[in-house]
C-alpha cells in the first residue's frame, strides 16, 4: 500500500499537483476502491469496496507517513459501499474543520468537505477552468449547475463583464457567494439558486436581462447506471439543444459530462444531437477531459469519465 500510494504522489508531484488535488485515483493507480483528494493538511478519503475498507488501517498509515496530514476525514457516504455492504458512517482522524480554504489557477475557495458535493471540490475540472480563461474576457456568461462557483469566478477574475450563477442546492449558493466575496468580485459575479432548465428557457425566450456570451453547462452525473444511460442521453441533449437555441451567433457554449457510462464518442454524439435538434450550425472549438491528477488508463476507459467540449454558435 504505501509503495503504491508513493508512486501515485511522486506522479502527482511531477505534474505540479502537491498541495491540493487527488492524490490517488483508484483503478488508475493500481488502487482499486480508493480515491485520496488533498486539501492542504487536510486528507478526504472514499473508500469504495469492501477489499479496500479491510486495508483502512494500512491506509491510514501510509497517508500519515507520506502526508503527514493534521487530519483524515473517511467520507463513506458513496452508494457504491452500499453495494458492497459496507456503512455509510463518516469517520474523522485527527483536526478536520467543516471547511477548508484552498487556491487553484488563482482563484480562491472556501470548499464545504462535510456537507460537499464529492470530497468538497471537483480539482477534475481544473485544467479545463484554466483552458477557458482567455474566452471570458469582456464576457457576459451564464453558469449553470455552479456549486461552489468554481467555473464562475474563475470567469470573473479573467475579465468577464458579468457573471450569473445558479445552483439548485441552497448550501452551495451560499458557498458560491462567499467565495465571491472571498476573491473580490461580488459585485461581477451573483449566484441564485435556481433551476438551469428555467434560466435556459428563459434565456431563449429573451427574458434575461441581457443575453449571455457564454453559457457554461456542468450538470451532475445523471447517468447512475447502464440501464438509465438512454434516459440521461436524452436530458444531456434537451440541455445542449436548450443551451445552443438561446446563443447568438459568436457565442460558446462550454458542456461537460462525469460519468463513465457516456464514452468520448457518445459524449460527442450528444453534442451533435442537440446541435441538430436546436437547428443551429456549430464549430467544436475544443475537445477535453479530466486534469492529470486523474489519469487514464488505456486498458480501462471507464476510468475516462469525464468529458469536456467548448462549442461555438455561428
Amino acid at each position: 500500500m504505501f509503495e503504491n500510494l508513493d508512486e501515485a504522489y511522486t506522479r502527482r508531484k511531477e505534474i505540479g499537483v502537491r498541495k491540493y488535488g487527488r492524490m490517488c485515483y483508484g483503478e488508475a493507480d493500481h488502487m482499486p476502491g480508493l480515491v485520496i483528494d488533498r486539501y492542504g493538511d487536510v486528507l478526504v478519503i472514499d473508500v469504495l469496496t469492501a477489499g479496500m475498507e479491510k486495508l483502512k488501517p494500512e491506509i491510514t498509515k501510509a497517508v500519515q507517513k507520506i502526508f503527514k496530514p493534521k487530519g483524515i476525514y473517511y467520507k463513506n457516504d458513496s452508494a457504491f459501499r452500499a453495494l458492497e455492504g459496507l456503512t455509510s458512517t463518516p469517520e474523522i482522524i485527527g483536526d478536520v474543520p467543516d471547511e477548508v480554504e484552498i487556491e487553484e489557477n488563482g482563484v480562491k475557495y472556501l470548499v464545504p468537505l462535510r456537507g460537499g458535493q464529492k470530497t468538497g471540490f471537483y480539482f477534475d475540472q481544473r485544467e479545463n477552468r484554466e483552458f477557458l480563461k482567455p474566452y471570458f474576457k469582456e464576457k457576459l456568461v451564464l453558469d449553470l449547475y455552479s456549486y461552489i462557483g468554481s467555473f464562475g469566478l474563475t470567469a470573473a477574475l479573467a475579465g468577464a463583464s458579468q457573471v450569473w450563477g445558479c445552483d439548485s442546492s441552497a448550501a452551495a449558493v451560499e458557498y458560491a457567494k462567499r467565495n465571491a466575496e472571498l476573491n473580490g468580485v461580488a459585485d461581477v459575479a451573483v449566484f441564485h439558486r435556481d433551476d438551469a432548465e428555467r434560466l435556459l428557457s428563459a434565456m431563449k425566450k429573451g427574458e434575461l436581462p441581457d443575453q449571455p456570451d457564454i453559457v457554461l453547462l456542468d450538470p451532475p452525473a445523471f447517468v447512475k447506471s447502464r440501464k438509465a444511460l438512454p434516459q440521461a442521453v436524452g436530458l444531456y441533449v434537451k440541455l445542449v439543444k436548450m443551451a445552443l437555441e438561446g446563443l447568438k451567433s459568436g457565442g460558446y457554449l462550454a458542456f461537460s459530462t462525469c460519468s463513465h457510462h457516456v464514452s468520448r464518442e457518445l459524449f460527442v454524439d450528444i453534442i451533435r444531437q442537440g446541435v441538430s435538434k436546436a437547428g443551429r450550425e456549430a464549430v467544436l472549438v475544443e475537445l477535453r477531459g479530466q486534469a492529470k491528477d486523474h489519469p487514464v488508463l488505456i486498458g480501462m476507459p471507464e476510468t475516462e469519465y469525464l468529458h469536456f467540449a467548448l462549442v461555438q454558435v455561428r
